[in-house]
């Protein structure tokens, strides 16, 4: 973030990105000069797609560290645009931003809602998914093996460890550590979007019986739940984590919005 002139016309932005509509925003900032924009990226994901501003990877120590990061780089508007599931981050910005004393947006997409057809066990966290496929899912038996479809990430799966009975595809951008699998597990690599017809092969290629996946909400992942509803296949859907409140746009338009009028406030256009 390079002070483009002593007077500081543009309005500095940082998104804390990990979303698809961090993407998108950025892209729209890019061109626009009015905006000196930065997308932070927590450095999960090993191959991040090229993005239209610059980036950084890391953490940042805490709230405490992200608040003096504001503050030495003079960010004037802060965007929380991480996953729906990035709960820790989230409340590290909703504190910096307090710390700092900036402007915070979060942008937090729908979730996803069941409809007519859908046949979703709702459940609070991944060890509720993990018991529910072989509890309230597994019949008289709680241990009745199952073909079970995991789209959580690479970084979640330890609860499903302690079922191993059942056999796992497991789907996610980059590989998972192989010491974390569970036995009889099968590594897809995959990042959305996807289509129904590509998830309706999936299912059946690997004769899926059941699939557990967070509420992320989105367009980019939804096709496997359109796809278990038209074959009939029962879903464990983790819940979002609470987040503590927030200023909320549902979409990068509304961000943009946001972000529009909080330069005309700063720089009394």
């Amino acid at each position: 973030m390079d002070d483009p002139s002593p007077t500081r016309i543009l309005t500095r932005i940082l998104i804390l990105g990990g979303s698809t509509e961090a993407s998108a925003l950025a892209i729209v900032l890019a061109g626009d000069e009015r905006f000196d924009v930065v997308l932070s990226l927590a450095g999960a994901t090993r191959s991040p797609r090229p993005q239209p501003v610059p980036v950084r990877r890391g953490g940042f120590g805490g709230a405490s560290g992200l608040a003096e990061f504001l503050r030495a780089e003079a960010v004037d508007l802060l965007i929380d645009a991480t996953h729906p599931f990035a709960a820790r981050m989230s409340g590290h910005a909703v504190e910096a931003a307090a710390l700092a004393g900036l402007p915070l947006l979060r942008i937090e997409r729908p979730a996803w809602v069941a409809g007519e057809g859908d046949r979703w066990t709702p459940v609070p966290d991944m060890e509720s998914a993990a018991r529910a496929l072989g509890g309230a899912l597994g019949g008289a038996s709680g241990e009745t093996p199952r073909r079970v479809l995991l789209t959580v990430g690479q970084k979640e799966l330890a609860p499903f460890c302690d079922t191993p009975w059942h056999r796992y595809v497991i789907r996610s951008i980059d590989p998972p550590d192989p010491a974390s699998l569970p036995p009889h597990a099968t590594f897809l690599p995959g990042a959305g979007p996807f289509t129904v017809e590509a998830e309706r092969r999936l299912l059946r290629e690997h004769a899926i019986e059941v699939i557990v996946t967070k509420n992320s909400g989105g367009l980019a992942t939804v096709a496997k739940l359109e796809a278990a509803r038209e074959l009939g296949l029962p879903v464990v859907m983790v819940a979002r984590p609470a987040l503590p409140p927030a200023e909320t746009a549902t979409d990068s338009s509304g961000a943009l919005r946001w972000v529009l009028a909080r330069h005309e406030a700063l720089r009394g256009a």
